[in-house]
């Protein structure tokens, strides 16, 4: 999968603009006209940043849309986080968000540990009613190594313990993304 700039733009600025409708109370956007890439019902996630600091991330792996009408829901999604339900992101902070928006591919099952490639795949864990993700680039910006990921996982996304994506009846899942921002 390959985004054309133009659409990595138009995903950006659909992006943008539902953060700016969620936070200033307005109705979402529509979505655009879709068609390609734009069209296909894809995972997304939406990355909120300000001065590098989190400000919200919020995504799905199963959309039951085009990519063009799941991204808007998603990024007003990621301006409500609830892990900042204490420091929400506010209107004053929009000229200095950084919004950084994921297209995954589809999800296929890991059968080893050897088709793990530290900064290409992303992992999903599911174990139950359990589940936690982490995006591709998250194993290398921490230095973690194949199983580090996989346990940090398990540990602070999924609620299990380090450890829990080795034993049945635990999947784990790779992606890979495609990752822009504006």
């Amino acid at each position: 999968m390959s985004l054309s700039p133009e659409e990595r733009a138009q995903l950006v600025a659909l992006a943008r603009e539902a953060v700016e409708a969620r936070l200033t109370g307005r109705p979402l956007p529509r979505p655009p006209a879709a068609d390609g890439v734009l069209a296909e019902q894809r995972g997304c996630f939406v990355t909120l940043t300000n001065g590098g600091r989190l400000r919200g991330c919020i995504g799905t792996f199963r959309p039951d849309a085009s990519l063009a009408a799941t991204l808007p829901r998603i990024a007003a999604e990621a301006a409500g986080d609830s892990r900042f339900i204490l420091d929400p992101v506010t209107a004053g902070e929009l000229p200095q968000l950084t919004i950084e928006v994921s297209i995954l591919s589809a999800l296929a099952p890991m059968r080893g540990l050897h088709e793990l490639r530290l900064g290409t795949h992303g992992i999903y864990v599911v174990r139950g009613n359990r589940a936690g993700c982490f995006l591709p680039e998250v194993a290398t910006e921490q230095g973690w190594n194949a199983e580090e990921f996989l346990d940090h996982c398990c540990a602070h996304k999924a609620g299990l313990p380090p450890g829990a994506w080795k034993q049945p009846p635990a999947t784990v899942f790779l992606f890979t993304s495609e990752k822009f921002d504006h």
